[in-house]
């Protein structure tokens, strides 16, 4: 068993670029999270290492130095942010030197002044779009600036609004907190307009990370399903959702179509692990020795194996090929366990 181990392929087999969300993969407030730096310095041994993140509170510059403390090596080029893709999709929209009514931190405020856009925070100065993105300081007045500025609706000749991310929740050292699209939805919630989304899960602040590093085979990875998976499937690269930010393992068997990941890991570590192969007989889903099938309405366990891991990996795939919502299962607790690390 141990030789036939060592020839099954890790998740990195094959791939030149490995691109890695932050918050809940790399670190959770300022402290980095269990086993993912040496993890990931580990894997910068033999390939090309970026960053994305949706959280356009920092700059590029200030999140390498963050990452660098940590002891990760990282330059500001290494790292890809959804203020960078929001200006992106700005320029084509409301092109320089127009002027932007920022919602956010120095991280949005200094890619727009590097685009060539003049910033202002008062709805009063005439803005030609606003851009909202999150930072810890935002406050009331800040979201009633944006929904004063975006009074009219687009189609009868309102301004633009650009959203950075619409991540409802961000982890924090402290726990789980509101994100950007908690604070998007406030504006939305009084203004009765959507924004456009620039970051994950759309697909602009992938394809600028896979054509900065030249990348031929890419592995993203995240903690989210909503906006990490969903947006490497969209862009159509193989994903990796690890257990150490928001989604646990009740979110993994429940995952729709479209945001299912490649690889489910418990933490960074199992990268470099043989990942198990997934058989199936006669209805029933086994990974190393945890066996899984669907029968009617209810989800059932024919062995636990020796990893909860292994047998999230099984029941997720059990679930999902059964083609039933998990609303009307029924999903035995041991399933959806959680021993995992939570920030």
């Amino acid at each position: 068993m141990g030789l036939f181990s060592k020839k099954l392929p890790t998740p990195l087999d094959g791939v030149d670029v490995v691109l890695a969300d932050l918050d809940g993969v790399v670190y959770a407030g300022p402290g980095a999270l269990p086993h993912a730096v040496e993890s990931l310095n580990a894997v910068a041994e033999t390939r090309r290492v970026g960053y994305i993140t949706n959280n356009a509170s920092r700059t590029d510059a200030s999140v390498a130095e963050h990452l660098t403390e940590l002891g990760l090596s990282v330059a500001a080029n290494d790292v890809v942010t959804s203020p960078q893709a929001a200006m992106r999709l700005l320029a084509s929209i409301v092109p320089a030197p127009a002027t932007l009514l920022i919602v956010g931190g120095e991280g949005l405020v200094v890619e727009a002044e590097k685009a060539g856009y003049r910033v202002t925070r008062s709805a009063d100065d005439a803005p030609d779009a606003v851009v909202q993105g999150f930072a810890p300081d935002v406050a009331w007045t800040d979201l009633a600036e944006a929904a004063f500025a975006l009074k009219v609706p687009e189609e009868e000749g309102g301004i633009p609004w650009i959203a950075t991310n619409s991540d409802w929740t961000i982890p924090r050292e402290r726990g789980v907190a509101p994100g950007n699209g908690t604070l998007v939805s406030a504006v939305h919630t009084a203004v009765g307009r959507l924004a456009t989304v620039a970051g994950k899960p759309e697909v602009p602040i992938f394809e600028e990370a896979i054509a900065r590093f030249e990348a031929t085979k890419t592995l993203f990875i995240g903690d989210r399903l909503d906006t990490d998976i969903m947006g490497a499937a969209r862009v159509g690269i193989d994903s990796v959702l690890v257990l150490t930010g928001i989604d646990r393992p009740k979110h993994v068997l429940a995952a729709p179509e479209g945001s299912r990941p490649t690889y489910i890991l418990s933490d960074l570590r199992e990268l470099h692990e043989p990942y198990p192969q997934t058989s199936r007989r006669g209805g029933v889903v086994t990974v190393n020795g945890a066996s899984v099938r669907v029968v009617g309405g209810d989800v059932e366990i024919l062995s636990e194996g020796e990893s909860q891991i292994d047998l999230v990996r099984a029941g997720a795939t059990a679930i999902w090929e059964s083609g039933t919502p998990i609303f009307v299962l029924n999903v035995p607790e041991k399933l959806y366990a959680d021993p995992f690390h939570r920030p």
